[in-house]
């Protein structure tokens, strides 16, 4: 049994070969979603600044700026592997005032999930009524509308709006900040770089 284990261990380290994947794997998917962000908030700042005085962030003028410049250049770097570490730390700010603000009151959840409810969902009382509200609108879409082509390109649902994206989105930025863009990276190339010149 040892030398099994032993055996599959040494499969599983002839992976480390390929660890840049993972790094890179985690700035591809990040960089849209941030560049996107940060464009939202830079071309609509004057709507957006009214719903982030709604929920109450200090300096909302301010604050929509701040945000959308981090998104969008953080969003860029991210793409090549630029300042990796550094720029995951307003963008993890960014994610961390987004939950508590604007999804806190939400719950877990961005769907109404029946059957995948995390047990630390504390908002059970809005996937109840989420679920209440899709059925409703399903039955009344079935009778007066044409469903099938309603639903086509996806089932009806409702939003929940909890804080699981920007969870998410933070844990991944999280991993970038304490393990870098990896080897497949410009910050990698210039630290190779820079170690070389001090030898």
């Amino acid at each position: 049994m040892t030398q099994l284990l032993t055996r599959l261990q040494g499969w599983l380290d002839l992976t480390r070969k390929i660890d840049f994947l993972a790094p890179a794997a985690l700035r591809i998917y990040l960089a849209p979603v941030f560049i996107l962000a940060g464009m939202n908030k830079l071309g609509n700042a004057e709507n957006v600044a009214a719903y982030f005085e709604f929920l109450g962030i200090p300096a909302p003028g301010l604050t929509v700026y701040l945000a959308g410049i981090s998104e969008l250049v953080g969003g860029i770097l991210l793409i090549p592997g630029i300042a990796v570490r550094l720029i995951t730390i307003p963008l993890m700010f960014t994610m961390i005032v987004a939950a508590g603000t604007a999804h806190w009151e939400n719950g877990w959840h961005v769907l109404p999930e029946t059957e995948l409810t995390v047990p630390w969902e504390w908002r059970g009382d809005l996937i109840d009524d989420a679920v209440e509200r899709r059925t409703k609108a399903r039955s009344i879409l079935k009778e007066h509308g044409n469903y099938k082509w309603l639903t086509e390109a996806g089932g009806i649902t409702i939003l929940k709006n909890g804080i699981e994206w920007p969870a998410t989105y933070f844990l991944m930025l999280l991993m970038l900040f304490f393990y870098g863009g990896g080897r497949l990276s410009v910050d990698h190339a210039l630290s190779k770089h820079l170690l070389k010149q001090q030898d």
